[in-house]
């Protein structure tokens, strides 16, 4: 008899359960039982799982279940009181609301005032970042002056940018009015897919903000999202959400805030920084490398117990030995939420495969075997490249 679910596959018994040729009557009837308990506890255990999206398509479902800011403004924000700032951001809320997953992102006419607040800011980071920020933002940076428009003078389109990441990661851009849930935000990780806000600060105060604005986007997010192996690790905490109960998507944003938005990482003898926390702030870039606040090893059990301020500089940060063994440690700590079923993108598709049953473990590993395949090919192509240089050249 054939398992097609990993349930059924736990042991001997639940394998062909009433139809074992050494059963008693007896015996079947206490197996009978025992899976009734079983299955009732699968059915359960499933319907118990937090909802999450599938497709890239199911995005669309929670993009506009923002928490806080969008168009309302808190009492302390430094535009509350000015009606023109107030009546922009609505109008950037209403391209997020409207916006629908395929679609090109709208662009937008940004004022002089608006230029002229991302300009201080972009002048200030960028001569902040060679000294300051790693080696993979550094690379990426010129590339995105060269074909995304990243210049003191103007503020560059979300739907250039994000053509620009797809072609070099796979990430994609997102507008979004507001903060979205943990939950929900992790969860467009898991497609390469970034909820990006396309408003700017008060230009009362253009070196703070109180919230995600696209300086804090475009400056500190978008360059990292370009690098292979900085994506891969932002996609990995993504699916390590999906399915996750309550108490671990805390955890894991907890994570995401200590590595993705406030990191620091190892670079030859020194440290750099990587999260966009950091590389979107004059201030905090500067004092995150000095002796003054706390630095300990990134280890995703320990980190994700971590209490954090919201409005001032981390007293604590996190150093990762470099992106690959963050990526391998986070990998690691997903393995252990509990959850039913493991998951796997399919950037074909661009959906979620769960992996529940013995099929899709197969399909998985002959997906595996032709990738496997294809390097050793390649590699015994380099191989006789190389000899046949040798032996010409002798």
């Amino acid at each position: 008899m054939e398992c097609h679910s990993l349930w059924e596959c736990k042991g001997t018994a639940l394998k062909d359960p009433l139809h074992h040729p050494h059963q008693t009557p007896t015996n079947k009837d206490a197996t009978r039982g025992s899976l009734a308990t079983f299955l009732k506890a699968t059915v359960y255990l499933f319907s118990t799982v937090p909802w999450f999206p599938t497709t890239i398509q199911d995005l669309d479902r929670f993009a506009n279940q923002i928490l806080s800011y969008g168009s309302e403004l808190d009492a302390d924000h430094p535009g509350f009181t000015d009606p023109v700032y107030r009546a922009r951001r609505k109008e950037f809320a209403d391209i997020a609301y409207n916006y629908r997953h395929g679609q090109p992102i709208p662009r937008v006419e940004y004022t002089e005032a608006e230029k002229a607040t991302w300009g201080t800011v972009f002048k200030e980071l960028k001569e902040l970042y060679p000294t300051h920020a790693c080696h993979e933002h550094n690379r990426v940076f010129p590339l995105l002056e060269e074909y995304c428009g990243y210049r003191e003078d103007n503020i560059p389109q979300l739907e250039d940018v994000s053509r620009y990441l797809q072609s070099c990661t796979g990430f994609r851009l997102r507008p979004v009015a507001g903060l979205l849930s943990s939950r929900d935000f992790l969860a467009g990780l898991a497609f390469r897919v970034f909820h990006s806000t396309q408003y700017i600060r008060h230009g009362s105060n253009p070196m703070y903000t109180p919230e995600p604005d696209i300086c804090h986007e475009l400056l500190g997010h978008v360059p990292l999202f370009a690098d292979p192996s900085f994506a891969q690790f932002s996609q990995e905490i993504g699916l390590a959400s999906l399915a996750a109960p309550d108490e671990y998507i805390e955890k894991l944003a907890t994570v995401y805030w200590f590595t993705v938005e406030f990191g620091l990482c190892k670079q030859g003898s020194e440290i750099k920084a990587y999260g966009a926390g950091l590389l979107s702030s004059f201030g905090e870039l500067q004092y995150c490398l000095t002796d003054k606040p706390k630095v300990l090893p990134f280890e995703p059990e320990k980190t994700c117990m971590q209490k954090y301020p919201i409005t001032e500089f981390q007293p604590i940060y996190f150093v990762a030995e470099s992106f690959e063994d963050g990526k391998e440690k986070v990998r690691k700590y997903a393995s252990t939420i509990p959850r039913p079923f493991s998951v796997r993108y399919n950037a074909y598709t661009q959906s979620i495969e769960v992996l529940d049953s013995m099929q899709q473990l197969r399909n998985l590993a002959n997906n595996i075997n032709s990738t496997s395949s294809s390097i050793i090919s390649f590699t015994g192509l380099m191989f006789s490249v190389q000899v046949d240089q040798r032996l010409i050249f002798k």
